[in-house]
């Protein structure tokens, strides 16, 4: 046994082994950076998106608004609202 320690073959293991774990900790390293320079890209191309999105939204309005033909103020007759409440009531029991 105090010749494997003297001979430097203990160390030589020690080595191989701190080889081994640097590997796989660059390995995991690289995976690691990987994924999250990806995700950093799909998170800017969302943020993107969302941006077109709400530009999109305020042109439909613009354009909606624009559009729309100015409607007269008419106060609903009394009878007009019986008839839709009875109706809203009617819609509620199920037929049988």
């Amino acid at each position: 046994m105090s010749d494997l320690v003297s001979s430097g073959a203990l160390n030589l293991a020690s080595l191989a082994l701190s080889f081994l774990l640097l590997l796989v900790g660059l390995v995991l390293w690289f995976f690691v950076n990987r994924a999250s320079s990806r995700a950093n890209e799909q998170i800017e191309l969302l943020e993107s998106l969302l941006d077109q999105q709400k530009r999109q939204n305020a042109l439909l309005r613009r354009l909606c608004e624009a559009n729309e033909p100015e409607k007269k103020e008419e106060a609903p007759k009394a009878e007009d609202v019986k008839e839709d409440n009875e109706d809203d009531f009617i819609r509620l029991v199920a037929e049988r």
